[in-house]
């Protein structure tokens, strides 16, 4: 008998786990959005799990303008853009370049984490 493999996990998922391994990070499900909070302030949207592909978002402080530079990076509606929030959008068969977005998921706890808990990175 041979082990049936394991399905691969999802962009989301695997961004998921990275952010929820910062320091008092955990995840919450507010407008129907995976978002991951440190405290009570959001530090990552991770959207929703679609046929469409995904989206991320993030607040980058320094890296805004080279995210703003990919053809793929948005400022995030609602205001948040004018605050240094970035939407990446990606679709079915795109690569995802998690390396890139693990970088600006740290970046954004960062920005938004206390600075006791950012210390302890």
């Amino acid at each position: 008998m041979t082990d049936a493999p394991s399905p691969p996990v999802s962009p989301l998922a695997e961004l998921l786990a990275h952010a929820l391994s910062y320091p008092e990070a955990w995840e919450d499900h507010p407008w129907g959005e995976t978002v991951v909070k440190v405290r009570r302030k959001i530090f990552v949207f991770l959207g929703r799990d679609r046929e469409a592909g995904c989206h991320v978002t993030v607040k980058l402080p320094r890296s805004a303008p080279f995210a703003l530079d990919m053809a793929n990076c948005a400022p995030t509606g609602y205001g948040l853009g004018r605050a240094g929030w970035i939407t990446a959008t990606f679709g079915v068969g795109d690569d995802v370049p998690l390396d890139l977005l693990r970088a600006w998921i740290k970046e954004s706890y960062q920005a938004v984490a206390p600075k006791t808990l950012v210390a302890r990175l």
